[in-house]
Parts: C-alpha cells; sequence; structure tokens
C-alpha cells in the first residue's frame, strides 16, 4: 500500500492544495480530530482524579486512543480501497494527503491580514489576524500585526507544510493522519494555564517529540528556499545559530529565527494569551522596521521550501524503494 501510489498520492494532494487550499464548505478530518479530543477530554476527565497526576494520566491516555485511531482508521479505509481498485485507493489517498498539507490556506489567511492593513482598518486587522494566532490581538497595533502574520507563517511553514510533507513521504496518507492529530491535540490542550495544564502535559510534550526533527530541517530547507530567492541567507544562517533556542518550544523558534534572519527582522517578544502577559525573548535584530509587504515574502519563502521539500522527501523516498527492490 505504501509504495509510489503513496508517492503519487502525495504529489497529487500537493497539487490540490496548491490549487483550492482549504474550502471552509467542505469537511475536513481535524473538525472530526477535534470533536473526538474534546469528547474525549470530558469522559476521561471525569474517569480520573481531579489532581495533579490523574490529570497528567488522562492526557496520556487520551493521547494513545487519538492517535491509535487516527493511524488505524484512515490505515484500515486504504487497505480496503486499494484492494477493491488501485485508483480508488489513489483517490482517497490523494484527497487524505491533500488535507494534511496548509500551504495555501496559510497563504490565503496570512495574505487577508495583509489586505485589511493595506486598507489602513486597524479593526479588521486586529479581527483578521487573531484567526491565525494564540495570542490576544485588540491592542496590537500595525507593526505587532504584521509581525504576528509573519511569525504564524514561518512557524506553520513547518507544522503545516513542510512536517506534514516529510511524514506523507515516509508513510503515505495514515502517517500524515496521526502527525495532524498530534497537532490538533496540542493546539486544543497544550497550554500552560489552567485547565490545561496537567491534561494537556503529553500532547504539548508529544508534538515536541514529532517536530523535533522536522523542524529542525524545515529551518534548513527555508534557508536554502531564502537563498534561492534573493534574501539574507547569511543573515538567515547566524540568526538561526543564535536564536533557534529562543523560544518555551524546543522547536517553534527554528524557522522563525530563519525567517526573522533571512527578512532582517526582529520577531517575538512579550505576549499576551488570554489576558495574561507571557514574557518572550526577541528573536531576529531590527536592522530594519517591518512591513506589510513582509507578509507576502514571508509566504514566498513558505511555498519555495514547499516546493524543495517535495523534491527532497520525495527523491528520497522514491531512493528508498529502489534500494528495495534492487535488493
Amino acid at each position: 500500500m505504501f509504495g509510489t501510489c503513496s508517492l503519487n498520492a502525495l504529489l497529487a494532494g500537493a497539487i490540490i492544495d496548491l490549487l483550492i487550499g482549504d474550502p471552509h464548505w467542505l469537511p475536513h478530518p481535524v473538525v472530526l480530530m477535534g470533536k473526538l479530543i474534546s469528547l474525549s477530554e470530558k469522559l476521561l476527565r471525569r474517569i480520573f482524579p481531579k489532581k495533579k497526576r490523574g490529570e497528567n494520566v488522562a492526557g496520556g491516555v487520551l493521547w494513545l486512543v487519538v492517535a491509535a485511531l487516527a493511524f488505524l482508521i484512515p490505515s484500515a479505509l486504504l487497505m480496503l480501497c486499494y484492494h477493491v481498485s488501485p485508483w480508488l485507493g489513489f483517490g482517497i489517498e490523494s484527497v487524505m494527503c491533500w488535507q494534511c498539507i496548509a500551504a495555501r490556506s496559510l497563504c490565503d489567511e496570512s495574505m487577508k491580514v495583509k489586505r485589511t492593513l493595506d486598507s489602513g482598518d486597524i479593526t479588521a486587522s486586529r479581527r483578521t489576524v487573531s484567526m491565525i494566532v494564540g495570542r490576544d490581538t485588540n491592542a496590537l497595533d500595525e507593526k505587532g500585526i504584521a509581525r504576528a502574520a509573519v511569525e504564524t507563517v514561518a512557524e506553520n511553514a513547518s507544522d503545516g507544510v513542510i512536517a506534514p510533507l516529510m511524514f506523507l513521504a515516509i508513510g503515505g496518507g495514515p502517517l500524515g493522519m496521526l502527525y495532524k492529530a498530534v497537532n490538533t491535540m496540542d493546539s486544543m490542550l497544550g497550554y500552560v494555564e489552567p485547565p490545561y495544564k496537567n491534561i494537556g502535559l503529553v500532547p504539548a510534550k508529544m508534538d515536541d517529540v514529532f517536530n523535533f526533527i522536522p523542524a529542525r530541517l524545515s529551518a534548513l530547507i527555508m534557508l536554502l528556499a531564502g537563498g534561492i530567492c534573493g534574501f539574507d541567507i547569511k543573515n538567515g544562517f547566524r540568526i538561526f545559530r543564535r536564536d533557534r533556542c529562543k523560544h518555551a518550544s524546543p522547536n517553534s523558534a527554528q524557522t522563525e529565527s530563519v525567517m526573522a534572519g533571512l527578512l532582517n527582522l526582529r520577531l517575538a517578544g512579550d505576549a499576551y494569551y488570554h489576558g495574561v502577559l507571557h514574557k518572550k525573548e526577541f528573536i531576529g535584530d531590527p536592522l530594519r522596521e517591518i512591513e506589510t509587504e513582509d507578509i507576502k515574502r514571508a509566504n514566498v519563502i513558505m511555498f519555495v521550501s514547499a516546493l524543495l521539500s517535495l523534491v527532497i522527501f520525495g527523491g528520497l523516498r522514491l531512493l528508498v524503494l529502489y534500494l528495495i527492490h534492487a535488493l
């Protein structure tokens, strides 16, 4: 099942994502994952003691259940479809791959922020950027909004584009869906404030584990993409080496530091989440002031990185398949 057909499905899924992104009217598996996570959380909170250890264990059980279902259900579905017809299997797996990749939607949503900023409507800009970031946006000025959008593109270039491409190249649709479930659990439960601090511990740590290698590969691929696009690759590498660990997460600053260096910007810094101030170090140097055009530049780097990732991971997959058949 996970042979050349999966690689073809990956290419087809990437093309579909590039063409139409994620239409809001179309049902998405992440929505189903979210409902499963919410139901599991409510059930497990009733079962396990409402103490730190009990909630930690509940979070671990939740992670195992959701991760197992996210991998096993797509695996069983593809086995059945490929058994019925290779073309049916290819079609279903192409859809799975498409729904794991978020390059077009990341670009579309961040460029909405640019357009509202260019229109001069600060209220609309705050509302638009609030759709793609977790921080409080009510007090952000124009530069803060643009900075938040660039940071989101930088971080999600790994989580939403390059890392899914890597997992899809390794294990096809099922592994891609598992990765999406890991990300979704972290985004829903991985907060340091109550009531998620304890039950979200395992989901947050497992997200760190799953993204450890992809985040670093993404940073290197983005450096290459930035060089191809004519951005400051020397400064990108310098800031990456210096600032890649300036984040509470071991992974988030990897690509953010590259983006800051390539664009000669200073990103990150203190931010409010749910009314609580979170102290954060700055990433990058303020060699120039941020502008709305930087959102477009960040997306150019993201798209070129996605293309490079598809070539690199797909090429490695073909090489592995060739070696396996040769043996």
